[in-house]
């Protein structure tokens, strides 16, 4: 019989590529995750992987298992999920990711409605930036994330994962209230406050200059959009802010683009089915 912890760990491999990765992900030394992953081959009785210097490539049987393990931890899901719907409702530990914009201005009124009308959930919310949280469902380590991109730097669509819309937003340039800016091809010479480097707003900042053709001269970094708003104000620069974090900002002028974010609710797949996984979506969507 296949373990199915030594199945995820396969796939984990797959998507990651090194042997070394999959070990950080999952906070296992590479020597543990080689051991469980040589424990499968014996398991499988062919050889699934074979060395390449220092990295690992997929034997033929390798790449089937892998394939078919995905199928597997997918039907696991939906098994799990049709359990928990034979019991008295949703209920246990809970875990949500959210981008911190989402967890100012969307989470609040849906945590209320899921503790009025689900007791028995206990909810808990990480707030996590979008780039991180498809690994962190995989991981399970969240339950329901929300996710968002951009139509200038749209999401990777994940194999693992399922998603349902939720939103979908009016970018704006915020400006100097006296300065001169009125679209994005004015803020070309403007200096820019942009997001942390491998985060989703910051990858999307640089792909709308870039289509306005130009490479934004960096000021300041802040993550926070009311941050951003206040710098912006007190004339430090530009920046992109979506709408949920459009507040009116002293000194500040938003002028709204034609770009858009995209915010979905997102979990493994084969979840859609299972109470808390339902009641959270039925909670955000209402």
């Amino acid at each position: 019989m296949l373990d199915v912890r030594k199945l995820r760990l396969l796939c984990d491999l797959e998507r990651l590529g090194t042997i070394a990765a999959v070990a950080l992900a999952r906070s296992y030394t590479p020597s543990a995750v080689s051991q469980q992953l040589a424990a499968l081959e014996r398991e499988a009785g062919l050889p699934l992987l074979e060395r390449t210097g220092r990295r690992v490539a997929f034997t033929p049987a390798g790449q089937v298992l892998a394939r078919h393990a995905a199928t597997v931890l997918s039907a696991l899901e939906e098994t799990e999920a049709a359990l928990a719907a034979l019991r008295t409702g949703p209920a246990g530990p809970l875990r949500i990711g959210a981008f911190p914009t989402a967890v100012r201005t969307l989470l609040p009124a849906a945590l209320v409605a899921l503790g009025r009308d689900h007791p028995a959930l206990d909810l808990m919310v990480t707030e996590v930036d979008p780039a991180d949280a498809p690994a962190a469902l995989r991981e399970r380590r969240l339950d329901v994330a929300l996710l968002n991109d951009y139509d200038v730097a749209p999401g990777d669509v994940d194999p693992d994962l399922d998603s349902v819309a939720l939103l979908d937003e009016t970018v704006f340039l915020a400006v100097p209230a006296t300065g001169d800016c009125a679209n994005l091809d004015d803020a070309r010479d403007q200096p820019w406050i942009m997001a942390s480097e491998g985060t989703l707003c910051h990858e999307a900042t640089l792909r709308a200059c870039a289509t306005a053709g130009f490479t934004p001269r960096v000021r300041h970094r802040a993550d926070d959009f009311a941050t951003v708003l206040a710098l912006v104000g007190a004339g430090q620069g530009v920046s992109l802010v979506p709408e949920l974090a459009a507040q009116p900002s002293p000194g500040a002028r938003l002028i709204p683009l034609a770009l858009r974010r995209r915010t979905r609710i997102s979990y493994r797949k084969g979840a859609a089915a299972h109470p808390a996984i339902a009641a959270v979506i039925a909670a955000l969507t209402s």
